[in-house]
């Protein structure tokens, strides 16, 4: 089923088969089709294609094992994006193409992140999104997956590792995950992941100051992004904080729009090159906007996980309209993809240009630098406490190392990778607080007990946001 609209460009993150994410495409069946008949009618008996037609020959007819026609086909297909070595084209079959079309245009079941194969194995290749499964679990971009559910995912195709993390809202999931040195194993909750890509409140600090997140570029962002806009200004804010942080892009047609209410007409958003130099570009005008426009002071929040169609919204509002980025130096993606729809219900996802930003920098493999640097503090990068076996006195390990980290940050005198009496004081300690069994061990309910007190302390003392705060208030 294809609900996706017939002109997009693609302004994602990575080549990817998607558990739940964004893109963006342009479709050219038409021409695509007339092309396969002119080749088909022209081809010389010494060409490239003619080659390929006499292998798949020989290997049908003389293979000693019967062949798989379509298997052939679809590694043909797949080998030739892949001999280009770029992460970002990529032959999608029907159903990661259903399940890209999906991610953009409607709900469904799964755990919010996106993977791609590096190396044999499946890696997270996008920030997952907001409020699922993955981002509340702790995944983070660059997580490798050794095995879903105990069964080793290297040496599977990536569509059925796919098919294996995704399965029907309320059923469990278990991953073995390698992050650096460390491998532990992450037991998800499958959920419907949200269609709703704007959030919007008045922050609990300011009442003139509206807090604004967008997770993702979807079809409807730019409309829920005015909404949200107006339904702040009408509960008084006066100032915004717009949130770009861990989105990993998606519609550029989106992004455009939304771009064009924070500048002035006639000012520069992206531009679009070749290699032999700039092709075109976008300026702001009421023909992308509708007049809508935020004159309100503004400050982006971006970090790391901030890619792509987040990086151009970045970028043009900080060199045309000087508006203050705050937060850490994003990924780095600089390049526009299109789909063409071949035929079949597959697609080719194939990178075309690259996108600058107004000043025409070009921030692929360096990201938007910030015009303020501030970031989480360390511990908000460290792995998830291990939830099948208990952590208790006596142990010393990587995960325990975790865990004294952890309760450091919440106030109690730890440190160290041993789980030494200090560590189990903490614990039972943290345990009669949240009126939780006082044993002293970490089982699945005080890791997650801890994470949580961890997340909400990380959360209010965000220090990108309190920046971003203080320069709105002008402090």
């Amino acid at each position: 089923m294809k609900g996706i609209s017939t002109s997009r460009y693609l302004i994602s993150l990575v080549s990817v088969a998607i558990l739940a994410g964004g893109g963006v495409y342009i479709w050219q069946q038409a021409e695509q089709q007339q092309a396969a008949a002119v080749m088909e009618e022209s081809q010389p008996e010494n060409s490239g294609i003619a080659k390929i037609e006499a292998l798949f020959t020989q290997i049908k007819g003389n293979y000693y094992q019967e062949v798989d026609e379509d298997a052939l086909i679809e590694g043909a297909l797949q080998g030739m994006t892949d001999a280009l070595d770029d992460p970002y084209t990529t032959y999608l079959s029907e159903t990661a193409a259903d399940e890209l079309d999906q991610s953009l245009s409607g709900s469904f079941e799964g755990i919010g992140a996106t993977l791609s194969m590096v190396d044999e194995y499946p890696e997270i290749a996008q920030a997952p999104i907001k409020n699922t499964p993955a981002e509340k679990s702790g995944l983070r971009i660059g997580d490798r997956i050794l095995k879903v559910d105990g069964e080793d995912t290297k040496g599977q195709t990536l569509s059925d590792v796919v098919a294996q993390i995704r399965g029907e809202k309320g059923s469990k999931v278990t991953l073995t995950v390698q992050r650096d040195a460390e491998t532990f194993d992450v037991t998800l909750t499958r959920d419907t992941i949200p269609v709703e890509t704007v959030h919007g409140e008045i922050t609990t600090e300011n009442e003139a100051i509206g807090k604004i997140e967008i997770t993702t570029f979807g079809e409807n962002t730019a409309q829920e992004l005015r909404e949200t806009i107006t339904d702040l200004r009408n509960e008084g804010a006066k100032s915004f904080i717009v949130d770009v942080r861990q989105n990993p892009g998606g519609l550029l047609d989106q992004v455009q729009i939304m771009a064009s209410m924070f500048l002035e007409d006639g000012q520069m958003i992206v531009k679009f090159a070749s290699n032999q130099g700039v092709i075109s570009e976008t300026k702001a005008s009421e023909a992308l906007d509708d007049g809508f426009k935020v004159t309100e002071p503004v400050v982006v929040l971006v970090d790391g996980g901030s890619a792509s169609a987040s990086e151009i919204f970045a970028a043009a509002l900080q060199e045309s309209a000087a508006i203050p980025i705050v937060g850490t130096e994003t990924f780095g993606k600089g390049t526009v993809q299109n789909i063409q729809d071949l035929g079949d219900d597959s697609e080719l996802k194939m990178t075309i240009m690259k996108w600058l930003t107004p000043n025409e920098e070009w921030v692929n493999d360096q990201g938007v630098m910030p015009d303020y640097e501030a970031d989480y503090p360390d511990y908000a990068y460290l792995a998830p406490l291990p939830r099948d076996n208990a952590l208790k006195s006596g142990q010393s390990s990587d995960a325990v190392y975790n865990l004294n980290q952890f309760l450091a940050a919440l106030g109690y005198d730890t440190n160290g990778d041993t789980f030494n009496d200090q560590t189990e004081a903490a614990v039972t300690a943290f345990q009669k607080k949240l009126s939780l069994t006082e044993s002293g061990k970490v089982d699945a309910e005080t890791a997650q007990a801890i994470e949580g007190a961890v997340s909400e302390k990380i959360k209010a003392e965000d220090p990108a946001y309190l920046k971003a705060l203080s320069l709105l208030a002008g402090d």
